[in-house]
Parts: structure tokens; sequence; C-alpha cells
């Protein structure tokens, strides 16, 4: 069984889109989700310097839009059902990236996606402007001993990404208080995040998109998408939507998320760009599993061994699907019945 994974915000890096922008189509593809979300993501993926794509309202659009366009690479687009369907058993994302799977399972089009995420983006970064606020990622120690630091020190875990790996978040002087006395063993790391997601001080923007959510038309996922609350297999698109907005300020449970792929049977799990860091994750938490962070254009071939190799056709025969069965973005799908 084949999973798609989509890496959340801190994960990108200057430049890293370039190579991608060689492929057919994907130029004209990110130019018009540029177009959507209101922002040049040719060049914030390619020229802009690290800390331009830092900004929650650039950064959030630019791995949303990186996700998807590197769908393109992965599998043609000639049909009206996506490829991936046939060949993906389950997908997730990893905070924001969780935009750009529901997106891969069928619940939002790829311009739907486009403008949540641009209005998340705004949103996140207003309600980050409110107070000065971050995240940093806490490795090893106790967990126990970590929790009660935490807690101690007013901070919220942000995220569980299993295999010891907390992501604390609060204030600036919070987390240099914490960092300053960390638990025994434990290693604290600022993440290059500008601020305290999936905590209560993102509660500003969860109001702003409650309001967009209302007028959201989302279809049940044709792929299996797992939910970063608590990583549930999301059936609804009224329920893919409300998580996705109640997540904003909501802690980030990646564990439970690799536990269901365990659970699920997983042996192949691709991370789509800005790849790297939830395959890192899985190596970890997921034994066994053959995994692949696709980085660049160089990757596909093994993407594509990997597809036929660990993904399935929806039918009852033992087809693998390969890539350029059919694989579009799917566009302005037609309102739930």
């Amino acid at each position: 069984m084949l999973v798609l994974v989509c890496p959340g915000q801190g994960s990108q890096t200057p430049g890293f889109l370039t190579p991608w922008l060689e492929l057919p189509g994907v130029r004209d593809r990110l130019g018009w989700l540029s177009a959507v979300a209101g922002l040049d993501l040719v060049a914030h993926g390619t020229v802009s310097d690290a800390e331009a794509i830092k900004d929650t309202a650039v950064a959030q659009p630019l791995i949303v839009g990186a996700g998807l366009v590197s769908l393109l690479g992965l599998f043609d687009q000639p049909g009206d059902a996506p490829g991936w369907v046939g060949a993906v058993g389950a997908t997730a994302g990893h905070s924001v990236g969780e935009i750009t799977a529901a997106t891969v399972a069928g619940a939002l089009s790829a311009e739907q996606a486009m403008v949540f995420v641009r209005e998340r983006g705004r949103a996140m970064a207003a309600a980050s402007a409110v107070t000065p606020t971050g995240m940093s990622a806490v490795m090893g120690g106790d967990p126990d001993e970590v929790a009660a630091s935490l807690q101690q020190h007013g901070l919220t875990a942000a995220n569980n990404n299993g295999g010891g790996q907390v992501v604390a978040a609060g204030t600036l002087e919070q987390l240099a208080a914490f960092a300053a006395e960390p638990p025994a063993k434990a290693r604290v790391i600022p993440l290059k995040v500008a601020g305290a997601f999936h905590t209560p001080h993102m509660a500003p923007a969860v109001e702003v998109l409650e309001g967009y959510a209302r007028a959201i038309s989302a279809q049940d996922p044709a792929v299996p998408l797992l939910s970063n609350r608590d990583g549930a297999v999301v059936e609804g698109g009224r329920e893919v939507i409300d998580r996705l907005v109640q997540q904003v300020s909501n802690p980030v449970r990646w564990d439970l998320c690799m536990r269901t792929f365990a659970d699920l049977g997983v042996t192949g799990l691709i991370e789509i760009p800005p790849a790297g860091t939830l395959t890192n994750l899985a190596k970890r938490n997921l034994p066994g599993v053959e995994v692949l962070a696709l980085k660049t254009p160089d990757d596909l071939e093994q993407a594509h061994r990997m597809i036929r190799e660990h993904g399935r056709t929806g039918g009852d025969d033992d087809t693998t699907a390969a890539p350029g069965d059919s694989g579009t973005l799917v566009t302005s799908p037609p309102k739930e019945a």
C-alpha cells in the first residue's frame, strides 16, 4: 500500500522549486496557482531568500502550490479522475500540508485549496503579529519530563511528531526560558516559523476561516484522508473543511497519523515537495516501509517505480497503477447534493 504525504511550514528552502520548472506544464500551472493565491509563487520558489519565504503569508501558499504542481511529475493529466485515486491508498499532510492532502484526496479543487491557504496564511500572519511567538523542536528527553517542563513554562505541545519529537509553541520569552533550562537529555531547536501555530494564539485566524469555510463546497474524499487531529480517516467533505479550520489552533498529532498508516498496512511512502521532514519521521517510526523524499525531478524515476510496486488501482484485480493512467488536479468540483 502506497501513501502520499504532504509537508508543512518550515520545510521550504530558497530555490527548492527551480528544478521542477523544467518539467512540461509546471511553470504554467504554478503561474495559474500564483494568480489564484495573489503571489508570485514562481519567484518565491526560485529566487526569494530565506527571510522572504519564512513569512507565513508567503510560506503557506508556496508549500501547497509546490505540492500540487509536483503531482504533474508523478502523474500525467489527461483524465477527469486523478490517477492517484487508483494508486494511492491514503494521504495525509502535516499542518498546512493537510490542505494539499485534501486536494490529493479529491475533497478540494486546486483553486479552492489555494484560496483557502491564501486566507489561512494571511489570517495566521495577522494573529502572529499580535504577540511575538514562535516554535521550537524538542528532541529526546523523558516524555513526562518534557510535558511537565512545557507546562511549567506556559508552552503548548503544538506538534507531536512521534519518535520523541515534540514541537513547543508559545511566546518568544517563554521559548527562551525553556531553551535556557531544557529537560534532561533534551535538545531544543528553534524553528523557522513566524508564530505559535496550533495553539490558542491562533484563535483570531480560526474566526476568519470559519466564515470562509461556510462558503466552501467540498467533496467526500476519493482517497482516504487522515486527519491531523487524531489520525482518523475523514469520510465527509464538510468534516474535511471543519477539521482544516479547527487544526489551526489545535495540536498536530502526526504520531497518530503514522500509527494509522501502520494499521492500514502501508508498505511505501512518498513525500511530495518540499520533501524531507516527514520522510525522516517515517524512517524512525515506520520500520520496514520504503520511503522517498521527492526533492527534485531526479527522484521521479524512483517514485514511478514505487507507484508500480506499492500502488494499486481501485479495482478488484492486481493491476498496478502506473504514472500517466490519468492524473489531473481537479478544478471546480460540483456542489454537494
